[in-house]
């Protein structure tokens, strides 16, 4: 199959960023999550809460409610994509995937990322890398928290 040229590729990047900006999958909230991740960016203002429900060891529902710029609620769209119905050991090998790719513009983005790939050169601007992994570091905080928490208490956390 030939290459798209870099161009082609942008611009099919930035429309699949916009279109989940315009469009966001998941958002809505849960009516008895298990975890509520609050994110908060003090640099330019983004807000999210992020929705969790598990079975034992299963993502089986997520959701989010988002204000904030079109990458930080694109990234929350395209991350309650992947991570539905994936196991918390899963979820974390792609938190590690996500953050190396927005902090290394070099490094060739893990397969298993897929459309998420389309946030990579957010990573050439360091002042956008916090907008589009604030959603993440929500997930990675709810997820400790409720991994540490006596089974069955609902959980909420807050990262900035």
């Amino acid at each position: 199959m030939p290459s798209l040229p870099e161009p082609e590729f942008d611009e099919l990047y930035r429309e699949l960023i916009l279109d989940h900006y315009r469009n966001p999958r998941n958002r809505r909230q849960l009516p008895s999550p298990d975890v509520v991740a609050e994110g908060y960016n003090p640099l330019c203002g983004d807000e999210l809460e992020l929705y969790l429900s598990f079975d034992g060891k299963v993502v089986s529902d997520v959701g989010f409610q988002a204000q904030g710029c079109s990458i930080s609620r694109a990234s929350a769209s395209m991350l309650t994509e992947v991570i539905l119905g994936k196991e918390i050991d899963e979820v974390r090998s792609l938190i590690a995937a996500f953050r190396s790719m927005m902090t290394d513009p070099e490094a060739e983005p893990a397969e298993e990322l897929g459309d998420l790939e389309a946030l990579q050169g957010v990573a050439k601007f360091p002042v956008r890398v916090k907008c589009a992994t604030l959603a993440w570091h929500a997930l990675e905080d709810g997820l400790d928290r409720h991994e540490a928490a006596p089974s069955g208490q609902p959980i909420r956390t807050k990262v900035e």
